[in-house]
């Protein structure tokens, strides 16, 4: 066990340092850990999440996207679990420990006169994590520099900015790595023209495309999706205010009378490639999947699904804006599971809801099947108490698309559960033979523990229970690396 060099934990009046979302401060490495159940002898593999953890002081408001990443993985091997956590080691939290106290005001402070916020924000590699050209690769809400991570011991290992190109973009948390090819499809965004990029990082980590994509402003997009031969960026009427941003502060408007678009981008294509497609006005967070089919009359078209927020109504059935915004705003907990077609040969866009009776979000599939057509999807299921700054992670959701069906599993109140990717078994063949794996801090004991699903079984509950060292803080995206298949 490593206790890190820091100040003492703080108390602060604010619901993101309390409770789950508290930060913790030692370093460890455990793999003499408490098992209630049987750990699968086939699950072989590293589960690792993302999330906050702010070593120092926050000054001001503080959000949970400024708290400085932490990742925490769980090593599976033949029965035997390692727990293992480490700060992602930031040019800003490098620029923290040399100071020692937290330096930046974060999301929710004025920016200095004259400034951009992303000017003066700091990225705290807090969001997500893929596993890319044998690395761990970690990413923030706001964009920036993507570090890489070493999966063997997760010490930070850098920037990945092999070439000049990347030096300065805005590159998104949520990006795309298609496992059969190897290669990284990734977004930049920001406020100054052109608003946003697009490119493709090979298997073997070097950039091979990367393009302007114009937008008409400064926007908020949060995800992308791919296809075996094409990348989906989403431009959501969900806009910055040009006076704010030149004010150093943010303030957002969703413009109902303005049309989403989406653009369509062959893999490696060019500025010319791009073709838009409309679709009504929505706001969403993140993709479950997306793939090509041949429709009925022979024409191909891009398929993605997603988890965008509910559209609250009016008594007149128009849209209350306000209660959108505010959803928005403090990461309510109001979802659809959605659809969107992208007919490649006429230019038009068919859309509608999946599913509006389960609230889920967070959804992963099998990564094997990332751009192409998978059958089964894995959501964490939300609760719908409305309070402010705390989503509610209330158990787990599969949805079968060929049955059109969903199970869930929700174990009752006092337990937070984090984005669970699917595991696959070693020896599995069917799309969903083997494990769902995910942290859940459970309060009545007031620990964190890793629970582990049979995927094709998920409302029986969890077939083992691996009790950690110390509590995981509440946080946002995971992965799978699949032991089977890379050398972790």
């Amino acid at each position: 066990m490593h206790l890190v060099e820091t100040d003492q934990p703080y108390i602060i009046e604010n619901p993101n340092l309390q409770g789950g979302w508290a930060p913790v401060f030692e370093e460890i490495v455990d793999d003499q850990l408490e098992i209630i159940g049987s750990v699968p002898k086939d699950l072989n593999g590293l589960y690792v999440r993302n999330g906050p953890s702010p070593q120092f002081t926050p000054k001001g408001k503080y959000h949970w996207f400024d708290g400085d990443g932490m990742l925490h993985a769980v090593r599976f091997e033949n029965g035997r679990v390692e727990y293992k956590n480490r700060w992602v080691v930031t040019d800003g939290l490098v620029a923290d420990r040399e100071a020692g106290t937290s330096r930046l005001p974060g999301l929710k402070g004025r920016m200095p006169e004259g400034a951009l916020p992303d000017d003066a924000l700091k990225n705290t590699s807090n969001t997500d994590v893929k596993f890319h050209n044998g690395k761990l690769l970690s990413m923030w809400y706001r964009g920036g520099a993507v570090y890489q991570v070493n999966a063997q011991t997760l010490q930070t290992q850098g920037k990945m900015e092999p070439d000049p190109r990347l030096v300065g973009l805005q590159i998104s948390a949520h990006s795309r790595v298609d496992e059969r090819t190897g290669e990284f499809m990734f977004f930049a965004y920001g406020n100054t023209a052109p608003f946003m990029h697009y490119g493709v990082m090979g298997a073997d980590g070097e950039l091979k495309t990367l393009i302007p994509v114009a937008l008409p402003g400064p926007r908020l997009p949060h995800d992308m999706a791919i296809t075996q031969n094409y990348s989906v960026l989403h431009d959501f009427p969900l806009v910055n205010d040009p006076d704010a941003l030149a004010a150093g502060r943010y303030s957002l408007d969703f413009k109902e009378n303005m049309r989403t678009r989406f653009a369509v981008i062959p893999r490696h294509g060019k500025v010319e490639d791009i073709r838009w497609f409309d679709a009504d006005p929505r706001y969403m967070l993140h993709v479950m999947n997306a793939w090509e089919e041949t429709n009925e009359r022979g024409e191909t078209e891009v398929v993605m699904v997603g988890t965008p927020y509910a559209m609250p109504k009016n008594f007149d059935g128009s849209l209350d804006k306000n209660r959108l915004l505010f959803t928005i705003g403090t990461q309510g907990t109001d979802y659809e599971l959605y659809q969107w077609r992208f007919n490649l040969t006429t230019g038009e866009t068919k859309e509608g809801i999946l599913d509006d009776i389960l609230n889920t979000e967070f959804p992963m599939i099998n990564s094997w099947y990332q751009g192409y057509r998978n059958r089964y999807s894995y959501h964490v299921l939300m609760g719908r108490m409305r309070t402010l700054e705390q989503p509610q992670f209330a158990g787990l959701a599969k949805y079968d698309y060929e049955t059109g069906s969903a199970v869930a599993y929700h174990p009752g109140s006092g337990y937070w559960f984090s984005e669970a990717p699917f595991a696959a078994r070693v020896g599995g063949v069917d799309e969903d033979d083997g494990y769902v794996v995910g942290f859940v801090f459970n309060t009545h004991e007031n620990r964190s523990e890793v629970w582990i699903f049979d995927a094709k079984r998920i409302a029986d509950g969890p077939v083992a229970k691996v009790v950690l060292p110390q509590r995981v803080p509440n946080g946002f995206h995971a992965t799978w690396v699949d032991g089977n298949r890379h050398a972790i």
